[in-house]
């Protein structure tokens, strides 16, 4: 796949983390509270959903992301990216042969690839056919509170790639900035974005989009 082929997906800016959730429609209100006030990628991410619920909850969410045009990406379960035909799936370091998942999807499809705080890791996942890379956590999260931290200067390291980069892990409206000016094409955001009350979701994603 080309560089100019993976400027395409257009990984950039605000991208949302769906949180553990049980209610599919006030999951979908919520996702679509965020992409109304300017997320441009949605993960569906849900660690405690059976597969059943996981497959009810990613189709929804698939219908919402259509209707605004944005990609709708699944967190780690290939066979569901595909079953559902989703934009595309996300992956840890160590969840698969990375080239094998690229061929298994297909080069229409977007993979995204955990480095966590390795830029080795970022080199050998664009050289194996990843579209996006992401560090993190880049400061404590409440999500994974024992990940080990990403420090910030990846960002202006993955600068060399041909691929964008993603920050993950802890950012708030607070320190978002900071993660935008090292070199972040995109910032994931699960909890400073989903824990607010529900009609302060569009205000809060239109702050973190507003970074942009």
């Amino acid at each position: 796949m080309t560089a100019s082929n993976r400027r395409r997906f257009n990984i950039a800016g605000l991208y949302a983390i769906t949180p553990d959730l049980a209610d599919t429609e006030l999951l979908c209100q919520m996702v679509e509270a965020s992409i109304l006030g300017g997320a441009r990628v949605v993960q569906y991410r849900n660690k405690v959903a059976d597969q059943k619920l996981r497959i009810k909850q990613s189709l929804a969410l698939l219908e919402v992301c259509r209707k605004h045009e944005i990609p709708f990406i699944i967190n780690d379960h290939v066979e569901l990216c595909l079953s559902i035909d989703a934009d595309g799936v996300h992956i840890g370091g160590d969840d698969g042969n990375i080239a094998a998942i690229k061929n298994m999807i297909g080069e229409d499809k977007i993979l995204g690839v955990s480095c966590y705080g390795e830029f080795a890791r970022a080199e050998a996942a664009e050289k194996a056919g990843a579209d996006y890379v992401a560090f993190g956590a880049c400061f404590p999260s409440s999500t994974k509170p024992n990940a080990p931290r990403a420090e910030l200067d990846l960002f202006t390291q993955a600068k060399k790639l041909n691929l964008p980069s993603v920050a993950i892990g802890g950012i708030t409206l607070e320190n978002a900035a900071s993660v935008a000016e090292a070199g972040a094409d995109a910032i994931a955001v699960i909890g400073e974005l989903f824990k607010q009350e529900h009609d302060k979701i569009r205000s809060t994603a239109q702050q973190f989009s507003s970074i942009f």
